[in-house]
């Protein structure tokens, strides 16, 4: 894949990107090492407190999870409160296996039909971002103090699994990485960059 920008080739490398064959729902409900009457003392959840208290008393000690879990099952739609704009939805593992790609940092890309969908910097490596990151959803990831982002991109990605390529673009410089993200999000747009904005 050939990017350009400011008068510059730049090719990226394709990488495979390897699926567990399996779809994961409702991740949040798997949080379960603080009860709720201990996550409406912590300060992104004092504000749940007083409709917790009074509605919802006879689940105060039981997990956060199997709580929002327990509400949507029943239909309350207050679960999605406490749970980020992505934290619902449907959800799939995956990593990339190349060991030197694991260890590389710099820019990379998901593409469909050679469309550039998502652009993002990688300043720690490629193996932390994808196989730790956006690869794999972690209940903590679901909830308002969480990762929306891996979320959002997780769902996206695993909703095109069959057609996502993924690219790097293996670079040393921090300040070059940082400068040439914002560069080529600012040329090619991509879909995927602009809706974590509007949304």
């Amino acid at each position: 894949m050939k990017l350009v920008v400011e008068n510059h080739d730049l090719v990226f490398r394709e990488i495979s990107l390897e699926f567990v064959p399996s779809i994961y729902l409702d991740i949040f409900s798997q949080k379960n090492n603080k009860t709720l009457r201990e996550t409406i003392e912590h300060r992104r959840y004092i504000k749940f407190r007083k409709i917790i208290e009074s509605r919802y008393t006879n689940y105060l000690d039981i997990g956060l999870g199997a709580f929002l879990a327990t509400l949507k099952d029943n239909g309350d739609v207050f679960y999605k409160e406490m749970l980020n704009k992505n934290g619902d939805k449907v959800y799939s593992q995956f990593f990339i296996a190349d060991k030197i790609a694991q260890r590389s940092k710099g820019i990379y890309l998901y593409c469909i039909e050679d469309e550039v969908k998502y652009l993002g910097r990688c300043r720690d490596s490629f193996g932390k971002r994808i196989n730790q990151g956006y690869g794999k959803i972690h209940p903590k990831n679901c909830y308002i103090d969480g990762q929306s982002t891996n979320c959002h991109l997780n769902n996206l990605i695993s909703e095109n699994q069959e057609k996502i390529k993924f690219y790097i673009l293996e670079l040393e410089n921090e300040f070059q990485i940082i400068e040439l993200e914002k560069s080529l999000i600012k040329k090619y747009q991509p879909e995927w960059n602009k809706s974590l904005k509007i949304g």
